[in-house]
């Protein structure tokens, strides 16, 4: 059965110098890599109201992250490898639809990692119009792009330390907001529950789904965690509580403070701010807003960047993809993703979160795949942590993302990017995968024949 390298011993003497994430930065990152806080979730209010968000944001965990967590928690305890669920996919069907799987997952990093420095700009575009008006806010971008790239040559367990301090600077402003909100509510009760003037359910599913995903990107730095087995099953949960807590909060807050919903799009939590705290309030959540796009962009950037590694490792990639700085960061993955990162800044927030959304979606279903496979072909493999039940349960588990990704899909239908709709554009990338599979394998078995012949 293939099966990917376990780097945890692929460079030992680089290995032994790095740090070790344990549990709570590993829950700070993995916060950041999902949620990072409220932010993003202005146009789910502006779309279905408060009274249906917050139903939204209770209940779509259930059929989403949590499924996805317990099958994380699973496979990151069997299997905990460099390059995560690449290795699980690669593992449990084979090299083809583990090439896949990372093909799925840098693909969407593209849109997915150019929402943060965007929504830092939306954000800062509130307080000073006139700082990111023009070419300035993209220059603003390409500042954020740059500071992460060089806070994540630090290292895993820097990136880590520092998510769990930005953690708490970043969630202070709306705990003010929580509490002013909680006392305007008491004082002069007029709850906002009802529906905005034009009502939008299915963008309002899509903008929760994207602010819930994300927890399969800490499965790529497994040895760079410490003790992995029983730390990974733990973070998962974990964050899907406190994700969900930082969500329905300031919204249940704002809510009973009676600010109405229709004033609710991206970047309005600075407006509510000022509304129930004044000018201090909202400077402290432009502020918090940036720490959590830059803490959200370095987490993220601390994994995706182990999937060029891990595939430069098993021949899919040229050999300079593997090479380590003293941190043990592989370095040359690291500005090459940051460069792709940076072509797309110029794309719009929704048609980001629409693409991003449907190829992610795909390889969480290659994840589950490789959970229901690896449960029928490795049945002894040792489970720190396993869901309980038979083999019908992780099947069944699958069922719910199945069928929001094909909302998701349906949905998406008039979104347009590249001149055609942005689900079409979406499955031209996930189909581009195959040919280019073919490529890279004919050119590792060219570089093979080119090694054996040269040692005769």
């Amino acid at each position: 059965m293939p099966q990917t390298l376990l780097f945890a011993d692929a460079h030992p003497r680089q290995r032994a110098t790095v740090g070790k994430m344990r549990l709570l930065p590993l829950l700070a990152a993995t916060y950041f890599m999902v949620s990072g806080g409220p932010y993003g979730l202005e146009d789910i209010i502006g779309d279905a109201g408060y009274g249906r968000a917050l139903l939204i944001l209770l209940l779509l965990p259930f059929v989403w992250s949590l499924p996805t967590s317990l099958m994380l928690g699973e496979l990151s305890a069997a299997i905990p490898a460099e390059g995560g669920f690449y290795a699980w996919v690669r593992r449990a069907i084979g090299p083809f639809w583990g090439f896949q799987e990372a093909w799925l997952s840098l693909a969407s990093s593209i849109f997915d990692m150019a929402i943060y420095p965007t929504t830092f700009v939306l954000y800062l575009g509130h307080l000073a119009p006139a700082l990111t008006a023009g070419h300035r806010g993209l220059l603003i971008k390409l500042v954020v792009v740059a500071l992460a790239t060089l806070w994540n040559l630090r290292g895993a367990a820097a990136v880590g330390h520092g998510s769990v301090w930005m953690w708490v600077v970043a969630l202070s402003p709306f705990l003010i907001l929580i509490g002013l909100g909680a006392w305007l509510g008491v004082h002069t009760p007029h709850a906002a529950l009802g529906p905005p003037a034009k009502l939008a359910l299915g963008p309002a599913i899509l903008v929760a789904m994207w602010n819930y995903m994300g927890f399969d990107n800490a499965s790529t730095i497994a040895s760079e965690v410490d003790e992995p087995q029983r730390t990974y099953p733990r973070a998962m949960l974990l964050a899907v509580l406190m994700v969900m807590l930082t969500y329905l909060l300031p919204i249940g807050a704002v809510a009973w403070a009676g600010i109405a919903p229709d004033r609710f799009s991206t970047g309005a939590w600075v407006d509510a701010a000022r509304v129930l705290g004044g000018p201090a309030l909202a400077v402290a959540v432009v502020l918090a807003g940036s720490l959590d796009s830059m803490g959200t962009f370095s987490a993220l950037t601390l994994t995706y960047t182990r999937l060029p590694y891990a595939m430069a490792c098993d021949g899919l990639l040229p050999r300079v993809f593997t090479r380590r700085n003293r941190q043990g960061v592989p370095w040359v993955a690291l500005l090459a993703c940051s460069a792709g990162w940076a072509l797309a800044l110029g794309l719009t927030f929704e048609r980001l979160i629409t693409i991003d959304l449907l190829l992610w979606g795909l390889s969480l279903m290659l994840e589950f795949a490789a959970l229901v496979r690896l449960r029928q072909t490795e049945p002894d493999l040792p489970r720190p942590f396993r869901i309980p039940g038979p083999l019908a349960v992780p099947v069944l588990l699958g069922i719910g993302p199945a069928v929001l990704i094909a909302f998701a899909l349906w949905t998406a239908r008039d979104e347009r990017a590249a001149g055609m709709p942005a689900a079409l554009f979406a499955l031209l990338i996930t189909f581009a995968g195959l040919p280019v599979y073919g490529f890279l394998k004919k050119r590792q078995g060219t570089g093979n024949r080119e090694r054996t012949t040269a040692k005769q």
